[in-house]
């Protein structure tokens, strides 16, 4: 025999559902803005930079995707590009070069070296980018295609796009203490 308590019905919200229609619409033009303007910083280190080049030219013209012009200070871009093979002594400058990068940020592997360390199994060799920073996106290849760097750009803008912005809330920040103040005391 089940008591009262056990058929009481819990009151459950699902994120997407208790989300207001304002906020969805923010969130979707954000996606959309974000997508179209890819401030990319390119870690080339080894033969693929070449492929990067061409990708970069007027042929397969990476502006189309918002992508078009590389900047060379971290702090000025979102999305790292990784091309090539990384050795252990690059490890830690990348690893630096990801953290001084804006907010939100993305990474594309470009390439099996920077993937999975390609053929070079050795000891000086990172098996992978994705042990020191998080990756998005791998384009596999040795080299990889334009081609295939075109459709791991628009696999990105898909993703990015996707992604649910969180507005700020305003919150009352507690106030500092001071005579008369308790710690801690909430603001208004």
């Amino acid at each position: 025999m089940a008591s009262e308590t056990d058929v009481v019905p819990a009151i459950t919200t699902r994120l997407d559902e208790a989300e207001g229609f304002f906020s969805r619409a923010i969130s979707k033009g954000l996606g959309w803005a974000r997508k179209y303007s890819l401030f990319q910083y390119p870690f080339v280190t080894a033969c693929c930079g070449m492929e990067y080049m061409t990708v970069a030219a007027a042929r397969y013209d990476l502006d189309r995707f918002g992508a078009a012009l590389p900047r060379f200070s971290p702090r000025q871009a979102d999305l790292l590009m990784v091309v090539g093979t990384v050795n252990v002594k690059q490890g830690p400058i990348l690893r630096r070069i990801y953290e001084q990068m804006a907010d939100p940020k993305w990474v594309i592997a470009f390439g099996v070296c920077a993937s999975s360390g390609g053929f070079y199994d050795n000891y000086a060799t990172i098996q992978g980018i994705d042990r020191i920073v998080p990756v998005d996106v791998y384009i596999p290849g040795c080299p990889p295609r334009p081609e295939q760097v075109l459709d791991g750009i628009m696999l990105l803008q898909r993703k990015i796009q996707d992604q649910t912005h969180r507005l700020i809330e305003s919150r009352p920040q507690p106030l500092p203490a001071g005579p008369g103040r308790e710690p801690g005391a909430k603001a208004g």
